[in-house]
């Protein structure tokens, strides 16, 4: 391995002939546990049966610090265990190449080169070894040698939380603090001389954003999504083939793209009402549900023979003998299943009589978990809240907004979504004119793919937009993986910093009235 970093700095494996270094680094090192070194033969041993964990940071060829390292069964963490435990008596027999976890086993600077943040290097050096190994995380007993100065004061628990407020200084544990590693317990007894930190230890662990559980069964899951959004035209139809046409040509445009996901509009089928035109408006969107199991069985046999995702953006639907606007997910394996809007606008209510929705759910696909608000709902932030703590990772968002004041509404509200519960947001809507459809006589939208607002992606947390009232598709990619990254490591960290000790959010159960 070569990874030099500088001209004097270099980071390499650990090799049988850096021993004698190795051992005066130590000494050095640890000063306060005298006799706290590696045997040639314990490094030998090490390198044999881990070498990619056993790594030297040296400064013009000379020595500077260490990290050494075994692989572990996650199992073997659940009870306590000390120093001598995991190195299995200092033999390392318990390195297991296919176990899940790298264990810590030593990291140390030189005292003459501290300060150059050479511990950064190795840790990153352990994350990036993890990620590639697929491990889910690393652990380690974390020394903390400034404890024998207030154990008369207070137990170690307590220790550590003045350290993590910053009340006491710590040169290891607020090191570790600092390099995103996170307490998991206290250890007794754990390092057999640390007389320094009276043998306490903080069991510190950081965890892999990007582990991934090994599965047998093939799996199809997909960090890069495509979307597909689809710009509707607002245009007379004579009948349900000439509108179903329509949407298939734009179904073959996106999957000719290979798009994970087509999106319609709220109401994409509103044409079809001026065939009811002569109604009231309140019965000619009850005419128009009539539609509704036609269109979506359509839509689940396109999803199948494009190979893609189809979100129908709404519809109509009369349900013991109420209106209801409803959504359906078509997905590529023929499932179908449904969602609703929930917040019915004044509008819907006053003109038509529709009634708001019960169910909110997210939806597993084989791109992950997402999430679907129609129009209005994406303007009630609890909705999407929920959804995000059911590990949603993309909201789809069908409008139908008639001006701009309505647009602006949904869109500002989609992008706060979006920052708050570090997701992405595909929100789809229609364009053009229907002067002989009473209610629906013009649109304004603009669709749009939205993102967070932090460094890994557009600094106006906007991915791609199309051209405002154009008929037009818009394609996008989008990585889930800089989601993760983003919660562990964003210049803000919206869903960790929740102030969960204050506030709650949770669905309410349905129960049904005793007769």
């Amino acid at each position: 391995m070569d990874n030099t970093q500088s001209e004097n700095i270099s980071l390499s494996y650990l090799q049988p002939s850096d021993y004698k270094a190795l051992k005066a680094a130590m000494i050095e090192a640890y000063r306060s546990m005298p006799g706290s070194f590696w045997a040639e033969s314990q490094i030998e041993t090490l390198i044999t049966k881990f070498p990619a964990g056993q790594v030297v940071i040296k400064i013009n060829d000379q020595l500077a610090g260490c990290a050494l390292s075994i692989i572990v069964d996650d199992a073997e963490l659940e009870g306590e265990h000390t120093y001598k435990d995991i190195t299995t008596n200092f033999t390392f027999e318990n390195h297991n190449d296919s176990g899940d976890m790298l264990y810590g086993i030593d990291v140390f600077i030189k005292p003459e080169f501290r300060g150059l943040r050479l511990g950064r290097r190795l840790y990153d050096y352990r994350k990036e070894l993890c990620e590639k190994l697929n491990l889910k995380g690393i652990v380690f007993g974390g020394r903390i040698p400034n404890y024998h100065k207030y154990a008369d004061q207070m137990g170690p628990k307590e220790y550590l939380e003045k350290v993590k407020l910053k009340e006491i200084y710590d040169p290891v544990l607020n090191f570790q603090l600092a390099n995103d590693f996170h307490p998991a317990r206290i250890m007794k007894n754990y390092l057999e001389g640390d007389s320094a930190s009276s043998e306490f230890a903080v069991l510190l662990e950081w965890n892999n954003i990007f582990y991934e559980k090994p599965n047998k069964e093939a799996s199809t899951n997909k960090t890069i999504v495509r979307l597909g959004l689809i710009q509707w035209q607002m245009r007379l139809y004579d009948n349900l083939d000439e509108l179903m046409q329509q949407a298939e040509y734009f179904i073959d445009a996106v999957s000719g793209y290979r798009s994970d996901f087509a999106l319609f509009p709220e109401l994409f089928n509103a044409p079809l009402m001026a065939e009811f035109n002569h109604l009231s408006e309140a019965q000619a969107v009850r005419g128009l549900a009539k539609y509704t199991d036609e269109i979506v069985k359509r839509f689940g046999q396109l999803s199948v023979s494009y190979n893609i995702n189809i979100i129908t953006g709404s519809m109509p639907m009369v349900k013991n003998d109420k209106l209801y606007n409803v959504g359906y997910l078509c997905k590529r394996d023929g499932s179908i299943e449904s969602y609703e809007k929930l917040h019915i606008s004044p509008l819907e209510a006053k003109v038509w009589g529709m009634q708001g929705g019960n169910i909110l759910k997210s939806f597993d696909t084989d791109c992950g978990k997402i999430g679907i608000l129609i129009c209005y709902d994406v303007e009630f932030p609890e909705l999407s809240r929920l959804l995000a703590n059911e590990g949603m990772d993309i909201l789809f968002v069908p409008f139908l907004t008639d001006t701009q004041n309505g647009y602006s509404r949904v869109r500002n509200c989609a992008m706060a979504r979006a920052i708050e519960n570090e997701c992405y947001v595909a929100m789809a809507g229609s364009v053009g004119n229907l002067p002989k459809v009473h209610n629906m006589d013009m649109q304004y939208a603009q669709s749009m793919v939205i993102t967070p607002c932090d460094f890994p992606f557009p600094s106006n947390g906007i991915k791609a937009e199309a051209t405002p009232n154009n008929e037009m598709t818009l394609i996008a990619d989008v990585d889930i993986s800089l989601l993760r990254e983003l919660n562990q490591f964003g210049s803000v960290q919206n869903l960790k910093d929740r102030r969960t000790d204050l506030f709650d959010l949770r669905k309410k159960t349905t129960r049904k009235k005793k007769s």
